[in-house]
């Protein structure tokens, strides 16, 4: 059986496609992978005629397909079902595509891949070679792909055989006025709405000189076409490059365009899953956040991002300069204040030397301060224009051994760069170099001779044995070392079950997952600008895997860039002793556990400590992870970590951190089993302050955490098979001091998604206005019938009713929200609309307000059976 499918999410340059190359393969089946656009899918409502010949994937028996044919897709990813068939031996693939090839892309025994600006051109040249005449509406739709693709021939991706394609399905028939009328389409109120958000947040960043913008928004509903509103900012900003990232309900759709080669989309968010070509892609994610793809984002395309490199792409500006005039003791008062190793001297505008610190120290010395640094400095040196190239810097720096450089434009200092600028350029994104042996002298490397391989044994169940038997088997293949590292370590050596496994290879991280993936039948998603991967095993099951890498702030607070290193310098990046450990996988040194910094020792001695003393300011988040681990693991912080850390509180480093990543590290302690203990040791150390001001532990809101903690583990105790967001409640507890305002405002400042600010906001008054409301007539000592309860709390979800249940004192009123969870929630009536529908009832407004006496009536007694039920309907249909 022959199937012709495409990638999910059809546009028109995939129907086009598939109508193209049913002429070259008749007998196929065409079958849309998954979803189409908007577009596509008005275009088939309203065209019905075009419609008949596509079957739906549950009509096609998967194991009887013997060839597919991929229309405007090369990856297996981009298929849904069609993947497997795409990998199944026996199974012909075919592929015709405009993107270009890429790494891990499917591959056919015909394929015809063509860089043109889209797919309906390359099948359309197949037609003219061969002599294949399209019908006029063939060609029609041929036409709707090729110009949605090419934005109607405008685009920089459109070649010369874009337009021969077009005048060719022209001279066919193809009706331009049918185009126009399916691509030029008004905007719903949704996506007018999205459009405004998008163009609100709209912000510019410089990769490698070249200016990328990107846009974002986060929505609860989905809205379709993103791409459209994507080429609308493009031409209303006439922008070069632009990456939307849109969240709707759990996923984030993006969407890139680039008008220019240096910026390829396709591969930038082929990162993220998703693929297309170098002017235009898109991606779905589930697996992030909307602030982890925009996090993500500047790094992947400062990876991808690569024009030809010039000495103005790598020099820093402005330059620190003297006057030849100034003296030797004004030259070491700037070197120390700046922190500077080297100045340019200037006569007026015009470079005449440069003066190094060693210099300047030396003169200081002899007694030589108040001379002019003229007498003193450098003469003989070499400077370079911006336009310089990387060759010629490197010729310059390595060859010459001139250490800091100029750069002059038309006699005037523009910048300069130093020997250290051109290392970090050349090693950045670089595999380090791979150690021949874990134990050769003079590498740096000392292994603590303790041996854990018993312990590894004893604790670890034997298929995680023979995972990691098999990681250093591969390791040993690739000769490289390598290692688990960090959480799994520590808690194997507490004697507690920890399944996250992360892999540390000295060498090439990404190469290793890919040889185990080959091997052991994973997936691999890999990261390359930070040489990490992901071992995805059919049964869901997920290693880490990463080169060994170090990483440095530029300023405190800021995410840190990261540079490929030795195991030891990886371990030193991270950020507690107790979670630099690491043991060896090699066979060789199968159990091994190397410990540099003391690891060991504040495992015995129950300590929190931290590698060096800027830790909390290079990255002030560690300040919430160290009381996470300090009561889960009931440790304590040591005396020197706490009082790094309460400096670190005052003086203000937390300011400099985005909302959104301490909203996600207050995620992950609210989600710890008893949040309790580390919540107060938030508040004793300040950090909660930090969230705002008034929020604290006093008396009133700790009685409020216990009794909430007590709620959430006797619902959960329930097993009623619906889940409970535990943070959410305690969330609401520690805004409980806090009135309308102050909420909104601790909102906006943790950058909480709608979702949650909806929840946490207008929930939360709800709640409080019915708990109020349910004690005062619980105080009036008058008994509420069950459905006088059941209307009260029916529209509160089970996060907001356990908040209610933990806030009330009223003994009554807190049984009562305890009866309707436990029994009232779940009460429906025996008939529903079709049965109204068969009395002679019209649909409308009756059917809810029928519907809804039934379940009071069920609630109070009133009712018990179907005839039951059915009698009250026709004495109300009667009345």
């Amino acid at each position: 059986m022959d199937v012709i499918t495409t990638h999910i999410n059809a546009d028109f340059d995939c129907l086009g496609g598939m109508i193209a190359a049913r002429r070259l393969y008749p007998d196929a089946a065409m079958v849309f992978a998954g979803a189409q656009e908007r577009g596509l899918r008005e275009f088939f409502m309203q065209s019905a005629f075009y419609a008949y010949e596509f079957k739906r994937i549950r009509d096609i028996d998967l194991d009887a397909i013997t060839r597919l044919i991929l229309v405007d897709v090369c990856q297996a990813e981009r298929i849904g079902p069609f993947g497997e068939v795409a990998t199944r031996p026996g199974v012909e693939v075919h592929i015709y595509d405009h993107h270009p090839n890429k790494p891990h892309a499917l591959h056919g025994s015909v394929e015809v891949i063509r860089p043109v600006g889209s797919t309906v051109t390359v099948l359309t040249h197949l037609f003219m070679e061969r002599g294949i005449h399209p019908t006029p509406d063939e060609a029609t739709m041929m036409l709707l792909g090729l110009y949605e693709d090419t934005s109607k021939l405008l685009s920089h991706a459109t070649s010369a055989a874009d337009y021969q394609a077009a005048a060719y399905l022209v001279e066919h028939g193809g009706n331009l006025n049918t185009v126009s009328d399916f691509l030029v389409q008004e905007l719903t109120s949704d996506q007018v709405s999205l459009l405004h958000e998008l163009l609100q947040s709209l912000t510019a960043i410089n990769v490698n000189s070249v200016d990328i913008h990107i846009a974002h928004a986060s929505i609860d509903n989905f809205v379709g076409d993103l791409a459209i509103l994507a080429h609308k900012i493009k031409d209303m900003k006439t922008l070069d490059a632009l990456f939307v990232a849109v969240r709707m309900g759990d996923r984030i759709f993006m969407v890139g365009r680039s008008r220019i080669p240096e910026v390829p989309a396709g591969d930038i968010l082929e990162e993220f899953g998703g693929g297309g070509h170098g002017f235009a892609a898109s991606a779905t994610v589930r697996d992030m956040t909307l602030v982890q793809v925009l996090e993500k984002l500047p790094a992947v395309l400062r990876r991808h991002v690569n024009p030809h490199w010039e000495a103005r792409h790598i020099m820093f500006s402005p330059v620190k300069t003297v006057q030849v005039a100034d003296t030797i003791a004004q030259v070491r008062e700037i070197l120390t204040r700046y922190n500077i190793n080297a100045l340019p001297v200037l006569d007026g505008e015009r470079v005449v030397g440069i003066i190094t610190r060693q210099v300047a120290e030396k003169a200081a010395h002899h007694l030589l301060e108040s001379v002019p640094v003229a007498e003193y400095m450098n003469s003989d040196f070499a400077s370079v224009r911006p336009e310089t190239s990387l060759r010629e810097l490197q010729d310059l720096i390595v060859g010459r051994h001139q250490r800091f450089v100029p750069v002059v434009e038309n006699g005037q200092l523009i910048g300069a760069l130093t020997r250290t600028d051109l290392l970090h350029h050349m090693v950045s994104g670089a595999v380090a170099r791979r150690r021949q042996g874990i134990g050769e002298p003079g590498n740096g490397l000392t292994l603590k001779r303790r041996v854990v391989a018993h312990l590894l044994r004893n604790q670890l169940r034997e298929p995680l044995q023979k995972l990691l038997f098999h990681i250093g088997e591969v390791g040993d293949f690739l000769g490289q070392n390598v290692f688990v590292v960090g959480g799994f370590v520590r808690d194997l050596l507490l004697r507690q079950e920890n399944f996250d496994i992360d892999v540390v290879v000295e060498g090439d991280g990404i190469g290793f997952a890919e040889e185990f993936g080959r091997r052991h039948g994973c997936r691999v998603r890999a990261h390359r600008k930070f040489a990490t991967a992901v071992l995805v095993f059919p049964d869901g099951f997920k290693i880490d895997v990463a080169s060994a890498r170090t990483e440095y702030y530029l300023e405190p607070g800021a995410l840190p860039t990261v540079e490929t290193a030795s195991i030891k310098l990886d371990l030193y990046r991270r950020d507690f002793t107790i979670n630099t450990l690491a043991i060896a996988m090699n066979r060789a040194h199968f159990g091994e556990l190397l410990d540099y910094f003391g690891g060991q020792s504040d495992l015995r001695e129950k300590a929190i400590r931290v590698l060096h003393n800027l830790s909390f300011v290079e990255d002030p988040t560690r300040m919430f992870r160290a009381i996470r681990f300090e009561q889960r693991l009931a440790f304590q912080l040591g005396r020197h970590t706490e009082h790094l850390l309460k400096s670190a509180v005052r003086m203000g480093f937390l300011e400099k951190v985005s909302g959104p990543r301490v909203f996600n590290e207050m995620l992950l302690i609210l989600r710890e089993p008893d949040p309790l203990p580390a919540i107060a040791r938030l508040d004793e150390l300040g950090l909660l302050a930090y969230i705002h001001p008034r929020m604290s532990c006093r008396s009133e809101i700790n009685r409020l955490l216990a009794a909430a903690k007590r709620t959430v583990d006797w619902y959960e105790l329930l097993y009623t098979g619906e889940g409970c967001q535990r943070w959410q409640v305690f969330f609401l507890c520690l805004f409980s001091g806090l009135d309308e305002s102050e909420v909104n405002q601790v909102l906006r400042h943790l950058g909480m998604p709608p979702r949650y600010a909806e929840f946490f906001g207008p929930e939360r008054e709800t709640v409080h206005r019915i708990v109020h409301q349910l004690e005062w007539r619980c105080s009036q000592r008058r008994n509420l019938s069950n459905s006088e309860v059941y209307r009260m709390l029916r529209e509160l979800p089970i996060e907001a009713l356990l908040y209610g249940m933990a806030r009330t004192e009223h003994e009554e009123a807190r049984r009562l929200m305890s009866h309707f969870v436990t029994h009232l929630r779940s009460v429906v009536s025996l008939i529903g609309g079709r049965d109204l529908q068969s009395m002679g009832l019209k649909p409308g407004p009756r059917y809810g307000e029928i519907l809804n006496k039934l379940v009071a009536a069920r609630l109070d007694g009133l009712v018990s059976t179907r005839e039951d039920e059915l009698r009250l309907v026709r004495r109300l249909l009667a009345g």
